[in-house]
């Protein structure tokens, strides 16, 4: 294990997929939303295909004892990315992802009532902390029938990101699921896949667009900076446990609001970063406690006699 490597690794995969996100801001409004996800889905196989070929799996990624599974992985994993991709149509980049935060509160509640997890007084009350701060985020835009049309427009992108949020959040309980049986090659070379085929079926019928030579590069960016941010996310957990590394998806917030400002002009405002910061601290907390139950859970395996007494 090498935790500073594992943080650096994190932190660069942040900075990978805020710069699809940029690339997908960018295109907003020119290219239709199902063109895009293809784009993620079907150039991220590059990366992840050279990976695979490096690392000796791409034969072994392949092998699967749930393909149903992967699919419906793959299809909520879809769901989410075009909800997340569309809002982005309507929102400032950094509204957009903080309102993104409230995936992982919701992964608590759903491992709760799908994994049967159990979940203690303390995490409970960090998502509910985090659900205010996610009201917090959203208060501005509940004014919606004063402030007109383009109020209108930030409200519904908003919602969509919301319950892309939620999407997301299911797609993690899969994938947890999933862990028991599947490798994450496995794992993260299916949603590719299969996210490269749904997109195509699903969005082809409404249309597509011819892009230019600028979109055309942009849209490639958007499946390498994803595909990329996969592979250093995965990385990542080869030299630090998931507990030490989970709490820098929130320095995203501050490629966030850099590339915001300088690319589009997208001045966070108020809301944006007090919502934000109490989301950001419900989720690290949620994350610290979750590490102190697993090195409880550690010593008490250790205090349990394995041999004859």
């Amino acid at each position: 294990m090498n935790p500073g490597r594992g943080i650096a690794l994190k932190i660069a995969s942040t900075f990978a997929f805020t710069l699809m996100l940029v690339c997908v801001k960018a295109l907003s409004g020119r290219i239709p939303p199902g063109e895009i996800v293809f784009a993620r889905a079907f150039f991220a196989l590059l990366p992840i295909a050279a990976m695979l070929a490096w690392q000796g799996q791409a034969i072994g990624a392949l092998k699967t004892a749930r393909p149903w599974m992967h699919v419906m992985r793959g299809g909520i994993g879809l769901l989410a990315m075009a909800l997340g991709f569309i809002s982005l149509g309507f929102l400032p980049l950094p509204e957009k992802m903080a309102i993104g935060y409230a995936a992982p509160l919701i992964v608590v509640v759903l491992a709760a009532l799908v994994l049967h997890e159990t979940v203690r007084v303390y995490r409970w009350t960090a998502v509910a902390i985090g659900f205010v701060g996610i009201l917090v985020i959203l208060w501005p835009r509940f004014t919606v029938f004063v402030g007109g049309d383009a109020q209108g427009d930030a409200f519904f992108g908003a919602v969509l990101a919301l319950v892309g949020a939620f999407f997301a959040a299911t797609a993690a309980i899969f994938v947890r699921a999933m862990t028991r049986t599947e490798t994450t090659a496995s794992i993260v070379l299916y949603f590719s896949l299969i996210g490269t085929v749904l997109s195509a079926a699903v969005s082809l019928p409404f249309g597509w667009v011819v892009p230019s030579a600028g979109d055309a590069m942009l849209l490639v960016a958007v499946g390498l900076f994803g595909g990329i941010g996969q592979i250093l996310m995965t990385a990542a957990f080869r030299y630090a446990d998931a507990a030490t590394i989970a709490s820098f998806d929130y320095v995203s917030m501050l490629w966030g609001v850099a590339f915001g400002f300088l690319l589009f002009g997208d001045v966070p405002t108020g809301s944006v970063l007090f919502g934000g910061a109490i989301v950001v601290a419900a989720g690290i907390f949620i994350i610290w406690r979750e590490r102190r139950l697993g090195l409880q859970r550690k010593r008490q395996r250790k205090a349990v006699p394995t041999g004859p007494v």
